[in-house]
């Protein structure tokens, strides 16, 4: 247990979206004193991205939380071993262990979970249909901001999807896991399953995947926790 905690926050999104998502949990956390970093990763192929969010993690004057939501958390899960993260935080995240990918994790579906409205690839990448998004990615946010998340989703590359774990960061760092219970991408039930292989301390929220915009003062709580836990 650290004498203070720990206030810097790395924040790491996940498929088909951006860093601007974390504009609610930006504010929030900054507003409370927490000096707060935004990887903007291109979701092109899982060794890229935690490239990419090391790089962040090395400009950090101390500690950091790490926090990554649905396909950041493996990113998170992959970039965690470096030397100045303190602790986890997956948002409705996937937590693969080493040797497994996104797509080893929902390779068998949850019976009854709704089926995530994928487009076959294109040149590498996939995309969400556009008019099914905000049922399935963003039902608690209002219909106008859905609507725009659809319009403006950053392809997911299948290297990222496919991409293994070389280390996992939960088995060597404390992680902390907020559940969205209301999620039709990742099934609430693999949610929990994976918050406890991990042995991550849980929270759980009715929410969408969309919980980290839904939700915000969700997020901070768990991310205050780890600061204080790590």
């Amino acid at each position: 247990m650290s004498a203070t905690p720990v206030r810097n926050v790395v924040l790491v999104h996940g498929a088909w979206a951006d860093g601007s998502g974390w504009r609610a949990v930006h504010d929030l956390l900054t507003g409370e004193g927490y000096a707060v970093s935004v990887v903007q990763h291109p979701t092109s192929s899982l060794a890229d991205d935690a490239v990419i969010t090391r790089r962040v993690l090395d400009q950090q004057d101390g500690p950091a939380i790490l926090v990554g939501h649905s396909y950041g958390g493996a990113v998170i899960t992959e970039a965690g071993t470096h030397e100045n993260v303190a602790a986890l935080v997956y948002v409705a995240a996937f937590a693969p262990d080493q040797g497994e990918s996104v797509n080893t994790l929902i390779s068998d579906p949850v019976p009854g979970a709704p089926t995530p409205p994928i487009l076959p690839p294109v040149d590498g990448y996939l995309l969400l249909d556009r008019d099914a998004f905000p049922e399935a990615f963003a039902a608690d946010l209002p219909a106008a901001d859905a609507r725009f998340l659809a319009d403006s989703q950053l392809p997911w590359g299948l290297e990222a999807v496919g991409g293994p774990i070389t280390e996992a960061a939960w088995r060597a760092k404390p992680s902390w896991y907020l559940i969205a219970a209301e999620d039709r991408m990742i099934p609430p039930a693999a949610q929990r399953a994976m918050s406890e292989r991990i042995g991550a301390s849980v929270t759980e929220v009715t929410s969408s995947h969309a919980v980290y915009i839904s939700h915000p003062d969700s997020v901070v709580s768990l991310v205050r926790a780890a600061a204080a836990g790590a």
